[in-house]
Parts: structure tokens; C-alpha cells; sequence
């Protein structure tokens, strides 16, 4: 037993997570495009799928999120051919 002022040797503590299967059910073409969509951007539908239930919980790793911001940044092929942010068009009603 510890007495009032010992320190608790944490050196065996292990963290353990566990995951839980879920069903869901979505249409046909919105599963297709989330498929094109993961697609696109390098993951699958399930990660998506866990990302958005992250972010919907407060539970997502802001560290991680921002490193897979950097990632896609450097893999993306965009250009903007001179295109500038222009504030008017952006609030402009259609």
C-alpha cells in the first residue's frame, strides 16, 4: 500500500481504445460520391466518416488535424491563373 506521500509509478500504465462497429444507413449515390470524395483526397469512407464524428464531438487532435492540412496543401495541383479574393463578388446575391 502507499503511504500519504508516495508517488505512483505510472511507467505500466497503458492506454487502451476501443472501437465500436456501427451500421448505417445512407443512399446509394451519396456513398458513391463520398467514395470519389475519399478518393480525391487520399482516404476512405470510413475516415471520413470517423473525422466528421470527431469534429461533431470536440474530440478531434487539432495537432493531427493541422498536419493533414500541411499534407494536402503540399500534394494539391491548384492554381488560381491570377484569380484574386475579391470581397464584393463573395457577398454579391444571386
Amino acid at each position: 500500500m502507499l503511504g500519504c506521500g508516495s508517488l505512483l509509478d505510472t511507467a505500466y500504465v497503458r492506454t487502451y481504445y476501443v472501437y465500436m462497429n456501427i451500421t448505417l444507413s445512407v443512399d446509394d449515390e451519396v456513398i458513391r460520391r463520398a467514395r470519389q470524395k475519399a478518393e480525391v483526397l487520399g482516404t476512405s469512407v470510413n475516415q471520413l466518416v470517423r473525422d466528421y464524428l470527431e469534429q461533431l464531438t470536440g474530440t478531434s487532435d487539432r495537432v493531427a488535424n493541422a498536419a493533414e492540412f500541411a499534407r494536402l496543401s503540399r500534394l494539391s495541383h491548384g492554381d488560381s491563373r491570377g484569380w484574386k479574393f475579391n470581397r464584393e463578388e463573395i457577398h454579391e446575391r444571386k
